[in-house]
């Protein structure tokens, strides 16, 4: 039975998660279940030719059955824009060219709010403007001190895109009080050094984020969505403390907001919220203990990703709604899955962050690792073939798994060879890293997929040239083996690789070094580092980062950081000169680079491999001194190189088959491009 079909059987069914489904009053409307799709800036948002894909995005997500979404942000004026002509909502023509995206949001059945997003010391560019002439640490240009006269008209500004986006039929707006932008910016004595009427006690810091909602309220009338994204832990020193923050949503709520919704954390802050090693539902606690301060609804955000986990904390009580961005943009079906009861057919979000957010601080537009169709609703489409064909894929690594699943969804007759035990490939190593867990989550999503789409899956069959010749279309998609470096006494021992490392097929010593500081060598070492016994609970990872659990405790919800320490010594060497770990994703690396340090890594670089013997490795730094590493085990993390003899052969015999992933270009690991490959393939073929 097609997905599509079971899907339609089972929605009238019972549900197992009655909160997560069940309709808000919200007084003047409701929403038909509890799910907002958090906002996510896509890099559509900011040309006007691309309305068109942008409401594709967003229709696709509604016919999903979201209740509300919430846009990307948009500025209120010029200067609080993300970067020069980044997306802004300040006349009635961009009002009018909105129009298309809310009547196509609506006719799915959903409701849809505009984020109104003013930058401040976060824009990148010249112009930028803040509470104070403070300098952020992650953008190049000093912000001017808004005047009061300024301030002001920043509030009217906010007001206006309130009245603006009511024009353009929105439902409501979300004005973003956090992230360290403009309004947190106001908040925080750490940006917030003013003395007049805006700033120099608490209340006189509130005055800006309550005066735009109390003057929106007005400008938007009463029967208008107005959410309020609250800051409830800054993690940064100098942040607000908790009493603060409740008063501050107080004060919003009498001020005529709806529903206020979470945030966590500044983008400067030195804590990781959203990236796959943080707990799912890691500050759900907090949600729940602002929710009981207040009278109007809340939502709970970050690393909310299965429905299991939401309706778990919408039992708890308190917290009346959860939102979820990424998680939509791997599976815009999400809240029709949950409600068919096959919430094992959702495409789960990784929180691996290469295709959404590190594009989107690239200043690329944003897609999903797991999801390639996600913003390219409109030029990646896996339509229905008018051609039945026999098609062979060959290797269930990411590149294969997406090709296969791609072909069956057509239409197409798929037969996937995998020589292995299991799918899943280099993904397979993968989630057994520290924090990578997740990843069994696309395992899980693709062998429950093949098997709704009637796709012939034969592991532990190493396909033949003369046995892929009656099919019509051939797909290689048979990985990578690791590379061996040429060092005298690779041999030796003591030299391991890494997947006999990570798998366990071979025992490492107490003292190691990995040679190779790629992706792969730096979660080779977090692996290493870490107690694989143990389970990183919530409590763990606070006390890894220096959370504290009970934000009362201390402004910002800082602690110190109190890292377990690891269960082995651990050298990571690379070649290359520089900072090892360089090259790692944007939003991700930096988090990877702390762990390393949490547990005390020795990094190297710039070196030179001598030789592996009975005093261990051998090596020569990039000044000509020499040294001996005295370890017990050494983890080949080299690089890889591209399985492809089977290809070759096949071409060899007249067959032209195509090759993806890392069978057609080895290098370090890409399962984005591996996963956007299969998928492209599919919808040509």
């Amino acid at each position: 039975m097609a997905p599509a079909a079971r899907l339609a059987i089972l929605e009238g069914m019972t549900t197992s998660f009655p909160r997560l489904l069940a309709p808000l009053d919200l007084g003047f409307t409701s929403l038909k279940n509890r799910v907002i799709m958090g906002s996510m800036h896509t890099g559509l948002e900011d040309r006007a030719r691309d309305v068109p894909r942008l409401t594709a995005f967003f229709t696709e997500r509604a016919r999903g059955g979201v209740a509300l979404i919430v846009t990307g942000g948009f500025s209120p004026t010029l200067r609080g824009t993300l970067m020069p002509f980044a997306a802004k909502f300040t006349t009635r023509l961009q009002a009018r060219r909105h129009r298309v995206m809310t009547d196509a949001v609506h006719a799915e059945g959903a409701k849809i709010a505009l984020q109104v997003l003013h930058a401040g010391r976060y824009a990148y560019h010249p112009f930028s403007v803040s509470a104070s002439a403070i300098k952020s640490p992650i953008t190049p240009f000093r912000p001017r001190a808004l005047s009061s006269r300024g301030v002001a008209r920043t509030v009217r500004a906010f007001a206006r895109a309130a009245r603006l986006a009511r024009e353009a039929g929105y439902d409501g707006v979300e004005i973003m009080g956090g992230e360290g932008y403009l309004i947190n910016q106001f908040l925080s004595e750490r940006t917030n050094t003013r003395t007049d009427a805006w700033g120099g006690t608490p209340e006189k810091r509130r005055r800006f984020a309550v005066e735009i909602v109390r003057q929106s309220r007005a400008a938007a009338g009463p029967d208008f969505i107005i959410l309020y994204r609250l800051s409830m832990a800054d993690l940064v020193e100098g942040g607000q403390e908790w009493n603060d923050i409740v008063t501050l949503a107080r004060e919003v709520e009498a001020a005529g907001a709806t529903i206020i919704t979470t945030d966590i954390g500044w983008h400067e802050s030195r804590v990781p919220t959203i990236v796959t090693s943080v707990p799912r539902a890691a500050f759900a606690d907090v949600t729940e203990k602002l929710a009981r301060e207040v009278s109007i609804p809340v939502a709970a955000a970050n690393r909310i990703n299965m429905p299991e986990v939401a309706e778990e904390i919408l039992s708890r009580g308190s917290t009346a709604l959860v939102a979820m961005a990424r998680p939509m943009l791997a599976d815009p079906g999400w809240v029709l899955k949950a409600q068919a009861g096959a919430s094992d057919l959702i495409n789960t979000c990784i929180a691996c962050n290469q295709a959404c957010l590190d594009h989107t601080f690239e200043r690329k537009e944003a897609s999903c690792l797991v999801n390639p169709r996600a913003g390219r609703e409109t030029t990646l489409v896996l339509a229905p073939t008018r051609r039945r064909g026999r098609m062979a894929v060959v290797g269930a690594g990411p590149a294969g798994l997406s090709a296969a699943l791609g072909l069956a969804q057509r239409g197409h007759a798929v037969t996937l060879f995998e020589a292995g035990e299991r799918i899943g490939g280099q993904f397979g190593i993968a989630q057994r890293i520290p924090g990578k867990e997740e990843f069994a989550e696309t395992i899980r999503y693709f062998t429950r997929q093949l098997a709704e789409n009637g796709v012939d899956v034969r592991l532990r069959t190493r396909a033949t040239a003369s046995e892929l010749s009656g099919f019509d279309e051939v797909v290689i998609a048979t990985g990578v083996r690791p590379r061996v470096p040429t060092i005298d006494g690779i041999d030796h021992p003591s030299v391991i690789s890494y997947p006999d490392a990570v798998l366990g097929r071979k025992a490492v010593g107490r003292r190691v070094a990995v040679i190779g500081a790629g992706g792969i060598g730096v979660d080779v070492s977090e692996f290493l580092s870490h107690d694989s016994s143990a389970t990183l609970d919530l409590a763990e990872w606070q006390r890894e980062w220096g959370v504290t659990p009970d934000p009362a405790d201390a402004a910002g919800s800082l602690t110190k950081p109190q890292p377990s320490p690891s269960p082995r010594e651990v050298v990571l060497l690379q070649r290359k000169p520089g900072r090892i770990g360089a090259g790692l994703g944007k939003t991700t690396g930096w988090v990877h680079r702390a762990s390393l340090k949490h547990k005390q890594v020795r990094q190297i670089s710039g070196v030179s491999y001598d030789r592996i013997d009975d005093d261990g490795l051998h090596i020569t730094h990039a000044d000509g001194t020499r040294a001996a590493i005295a370890v017990d085990s050494i983890v080949i993390c080299a690089g890889q190189e591209s399985v492809r003899e089977l290809a070759d052969e096949l071409i060899a015999s007249g067959v032209t088959p195509h090759v993806i992933g890392g069978a057609d270009v080895a290098g370090e690991l890409d399962a984005k491009r591996a996963i956007e490959q299969g998928t492209r393939l599919a919808a040509r073929l």
